[in-house]
C-alpha cells in the first residue's frame, strides 16, 4: 500500500476550484489496469492524465518506450456520455508498473474503488456505440464517494434521458430473436437506473391494441414506448397511438371526374375518435424493401369505440408533436430501415444506447389517406401513418405475389420479386402533386438525365442527413413547411399515364439491399416526401434503374423514366386494371389516396447517423 494515498494526504492532493459546491474536482486516483493518473472533474465531463511517475510519457501521452500504455481516445468522457456511476467498495485494482526498458508488468492493489459507466464510439465506425467502463481506486473511501455524489449530480442535470419506459418485444421478430435480443440489453437499462415496463407481444396486433386502448393518462407515466423487432412493428405502434391521438386536416381528396381540386372535405378535421383502421398491424417486420404480406381481415379495429372515454383524458391530453414522449426502436427485423436511417447502423447495442442517453431527432409521418370512390360518400375515409415508405404497382405487386409462397419462409420475396420483374405489369393512373419552391425534380430537359444506356450520368449532388443535420434542425419548431394555397388548381402539377411503380419516401429508406436507399438525400425532418415515378419502360431500364438501387453510389432517380418531385402533398387515382399500396409494409387497397407529410411529427430516441 506504499504507492497509495493516505487518509490524512486528502486534502493535499485534492483541490477545488469554485464555491461551497465546487464546480471542477482534481485529485489523483488509479485507474484500473492504467495506473496512476490526474483525474479532473468539471460540469461537462471526466478526464485524467498519467503520472509522470509511472514513465515518461511523450507528449501525446499514448506511449512509453514505444510500448502503448493508454490511448489517446481514452483520457476522457463527456457526462453526455456517461449513463451511470457507481461506488463499490473496498476490492483489487491493477495498476501497470514499469519494471524494466520495453517491459510492463501488472501489479494490483486493494483499495476503494468507483466505476464510470458510459458509451464508446468506434474510430473505423462512429455510428457504431459500445459501453465502456473506467474503474477509479482511491485509498480514501470519503473521496470517493465524494466524487461519485458530484458525478450524479452533474449527470442528474441531463434532464432529457428517460426514467419510465413502456417496451413491447415481438419474440418472432427477424429470426425470432425479439426476446433474446431484449434479454441481452435489458440490464443496461437497469444499471443506469431506467425503469421499464415489459410486454411480451402475443400476437399480432397485440401492441396496437394495447397502446391505442391505453388512456392518455396511463401514456404519460412513462418518457416514450421502445418497440423491439422490425420496421413493421415499429408501424405497428406508431399507428396504435397516432390514430387514435393525431388531431389534423385530411390532405385534399383527389377530385371526381367533374370536379376541380376545390372540395369542401379539404377542411374536414380528422377526429381520432371515429378513425376506422381495417389492418394496422403487423405480424411480421419487413420493410417496404423486404415486403411482408396482408393482415388478417379480422383484425380490423374500429377506434369509435373508444370515443365514449375520451372525457377522461381531458385533464391528460397527448398531443403531437410531442418532443417529450419519444419511440425507441431496438432493431431485430429483416431489415430494419428505420435504425440505419436514424443511427447510421443496425445494431442493437448502439440503439440501446441512444435511448438510455436520452438522445432525439424529430421525424417526419406521412397521414396516407383512402377515400371513397365519390367525394360526396358520407364514409369516414381510411387512415395510415408511414414512416417511411408508401408504394403502388411494382411494390404491392410483390407483396401480393409472396402470400402464395409463404411456405418458402423469407425467400418467398425473392422468388415473387423475380416473378413481378419478369411480368412486367405497368398501370394506369393520375398523380397529382403541391409544387414546392425548393422542389430540385429529375424531369424535363435536365442536363443530368441518363441518355444512352451504357453512358452514367453525372451523380447529382446530395446532401445526407447527419447527425445535428442542418437542414432538418432550421426551424424545426414549425411542424410543417409552408406550401401554397391547394384550393388554386395551378399550385399542383398533374402526371397522368402508365407506371410501372409509385413511391412516396418519407426518408430514404436506406437497407442492406439498398445501402443509399431509394432517395439518397431524402432528410429526417424537413418537411418533404419525396414522390418517384416509374413510367412504363423496357425490361433492361427498369433492371438498370434496379440495379442503381441496389449499388453504393447509384444513380436509381437519373432516368428519363423516372420522375422525382419533393412535395408535401400528393393525390392519386388508378383507372382500368388496379395494384395496391404498400404503406411501411402493410397493404392498402385504395382506388382514390392522398397523402401529406407533418414534419418533426414524432420524436425518437436516436442521435441520427453519424458521418
Amino acid at each position: 500500500m506504499d504507492s497509495l494515498m493516505r487518509d490524512d494526504d486528502f486534502q493535499a492532493n485534492t483541490q477545488f476550484i469554485g464555491g461551497e459546491e465546487p464546480s471542477i474536482l482534481t485529485s489523483n486516483f488509479f485507474l484500473d489496469h492504467v495506473g496512476e493518473v490526474s483525474l479532473t472533474l468539471k460540469p461537462d465531463g471526466l478526464s485524467w492524465k498519467l503520472m509522470d511517475s509511472l514513465c515518461n510519457v511523450q507528449e501525446d501521452g499514448s506511449t512509453c518506450l514505444g510500448i502503448q500504455i493508454v490511448s489517446k481516445s481514452n483520457t476522457s468522457i463527456n457526462i453526455s456520455d456517461v449513463y451511470t456511476v457507481e461506488f463499490i467498495d473496498w476490492g483489487l485494482v491493477h495498476k501497470t508498473l514499469l519494471t524494466n526498458p520495453g517491459l510492463l508488468l501488472g501489479h494490483s492493489s486493494e483499495m476503494y474503488r468507483f466505476t464510470v459507466h458510459g458509451v464508446e464510439r468506434s474510430k473505423s465506425r462512429p455510428s457504431l456505440w459500445a459501453p465502456t467502463v473506467y474503474t477509479f481506486g482511491h485509498a480514501d473511501k470519503q473521496t470517493c464517494l465524494m466524487w461519485v455524489n458530484r458525478m450524479k449530480t452533474f449527470l442528474s442535470m441531463e434532464t432529457d434521458r428517460p426514467k419510465n419506459l413502456l417496451v413491447y418485444v415481438h419474440p418472432g421478430s427477424g429470426k425470432g430473436n425479439g426476446c433474446r435480443t431484449w434479454e441481452s440489453l435489458a440490464p443496461l437499462f437497469s444499471q443506469a437506473k431506467v425503469k421499464t415496463k415489459v410486454i411480451v407481444t402475443e400476437r399480432a396486433g397485440h401492441a396496437f391494441e394495447a397502446v391505442t386502448s391505453m388512456t392518455n393518462r396511463e401514456l404519460n407515466l412513462y418518457d416514450g414506448v421502445v418497440a423491439v423487432g422490425g420496421d413493421g412493428f415499429f408501424n405497428e405502434i406508431l399507428n396504435g397511438i397516432l390514430l387514435s391521438r393525431h388531431r389534423a386536416p385530411y390532405p385534399p381528396p383527389p377530385p371526381d371526374d367533374d370536379q376541380t381540386v376545390e372540395t369542401e372535405s379539404d377542411e374536414l378535421l380528422h377526429d381520432p375518435t371515429v378513425t376506422v383502421v381495417e389492418h394496422s398491424v403487423s405480424g411480421e417486420d419487413e420493410s417496404a424493401f423486404l415486403l411482408r404480406p396482408p393482415l388478417d381481415q379480422s383484425q380490423a379495429v374500429d377506434l369509435s369505440i373508444r370515443s365514449n372515454s375520451s372525457n377522461k383524458d381531458q385533464d391528460s391530453e397527448m398531443s403531437f408533436p410531442n418532443k417529450r414522449f419519444r419511440f425507441g426502436l431496438i432493431p431485430s427485423g429483416s431489415t430494419d430501415a428505420i435504425v440505419i436511417c436514424t443511427t447510421g447502423i443496425r445494431d442493437p447495442m448502439t440503439s440501446a444506447l441512444q435511448i438510455i442517453l436520452g438522445k432525439r431527432v424529430c421525424l417526419d409521418i406521412a397521414q396516407v389517406v383512402r377515400w371513397e370512390k365519390s367525394s360526396k360518400s358520407k364514409n369516414e375515409p381510411l387512415v395510415r401513418y408511414a414512416a417511411s415508405f408508401a408504394g403502388y404497382g411494382f411494390y404491392g405487386d410483390v407483396i401480393t405475389e409472396s402470400e402464395k409462397y409463404r411456405w418458402m419462409g423469407p425467400k418467398r420475396y425473392d422468388y415473387a420479386g423475380t416473378k413481378v420483374f419478369l411480368r412486367h405489369r405497368s398501370y394506369e393512373a393520375e398523380v397529382a402533386y403541391m409544387k414546392v419552391e425548393s422542389e430540385k425534380t429529375n424531369v424535363g430537359a435536365n442536363a443530368r438525365r441518363v441518355k444512352t444506356f451504357w453512358g452514367l450520368s453525372k451523380k447529382s449532388e446530395r446532401v445526407p442527413c447527419r447527425a445535428n443535420c442542418d437542414i432538418c434542425n432550421t426551424s424545426s419548431s414549425i411542424p410543417r413547411i409552408e406550401t401554397p394555397d391547394p384550393h388554386q388548381e395551378s399550385n399542383w402539377v398533374r402526371v397522368k399515364g402508365r407506371f410501372l411503380s409509385i413511391g412516396a419516401a418519407v426518408i430514404s429508406c436506406r437497407n442492406e439491399r439498398a445501402p443509399d436507399g431509394l432517395v439518397a438525400d431524402a432528410h429526417l425532418s424537413d418537411g418533404f416526401l419525396h414522390l418517384v415515378l416509374i413510367k412504363d419502360c423496357s425490361h433492361a431500364f427498369y433492371l438498370w434503374h434496379l440495379t442503381q438501387l441496389a449499388r453504393k453510389g447509384g444513380t436509381p432517380l437519373n432516368f428519363d423514366f423516372v420522375e422525382h418531385h419533393k412535395t408535401t402533398t400528393f393525390t392519386f387515382t388508378s383507372s382500368g386494371e388496379e395494384s395496391v399500396w404498400n404503406v411501411d409494409g402493410e397493404i392498402l387497397k385504395a382506388q382514390k389516396l392522398s397523402a401529406q407529410v407533418f414534419r418533426g411529427l414524432i420524436s425518437l430516441f436516436a442521435s441520427g447517423p453519424e458521418t
